[in-house]
């Protein structure tokens, strides 16, 4: 049986935070380095460019892995690692097309494996929900980054919906703009601007 913690020892914990500029921590505060994402978005939201900046962004604190098993190493994909100039971190980031569970485990447990581990989709990953916790579970020390498709404004199934509950940064992405919904929450109301151009040609249109 684990020892229950009293108020005294929870105050003692640190944790090592992302120390990003206020582009980032306006939106998303100062989440630790071993948070848990969980990233959705419908079709078209914008959501894979937020995804890919944000790897970048991550870049500067440790190696990123991107499992990219929804779109593999397509066309679009392509073209996006280029817009946002993807070569800029080319030793730290890597991207995986497939994998099975097997295999990631085993690359995680390497010496100098990857910090942050974007998994997307979860909806195309080949486990469900039980599985996914597990992976977290035993890899405490990394930041696992959930990518979730939507139906109806919600993430899609209930494996999704369990696994938005249990992670620490929630995070949708709308109109170009992605916010966040918990639990580290950044100034009130405030917003992360994926796309500029597409923010005001929406604004204008509307």
């Amino acid at each position: 049986m684990k020892r229950a913690l009293t108020p005294r020892d929870i105050a003692a914990k640190k944790w090592k935070t992302l120390p990003w500029n206020e582009r980032w921590s306006k939106p998303f505060g100062f989440p630790a380095e071993n948070a848990s994402w969980f990233i959705s978005g419908a079709s078209a939201s914008d959501k894979s460019s937020f995804v890919m900046q944000l790897a970048k962004e991550l870049c500067k604190y440790g190696p990123v892995l991107y499992m990219s098993y929804e779109e593999r190493v397509n066309q679009s994909f392509q073209r996006r690692m280029g817009y946002l100039k993807m070569n800029e971190v080319q030793g730290r980031f890597r991207v995986v097309p497939e994998s099975t569970l097997d295999e990631l485990v085993e690359r995680l447990k390497k010496p100098k494996s990857p910090k942050f581990v974007i998994i997307d989709s979860f909806q195309v990953a080949p486990w469900d929900y039980s599985k996914a916790k597990e992976l977290m579970d035993s890899f405490p020390k990394k930041s696992f980054i959930w990518i979730s498709q939507e139906k109806k404004s919600q993430p899609m199934g209930s494996g999704a919906m369990k696994l938005k509950y249990i992670c620490d940064m929630k995070v949708r992405v709308v109109g170009y703009k992605a916010y966040c919904q918990g639990r580290a929450i950044g100034e009130a109301g405030s917003y992360y601007v994926v796309w500029e151009e597409g923010l005001i040609r929406t604004s204008n249109n509307l």
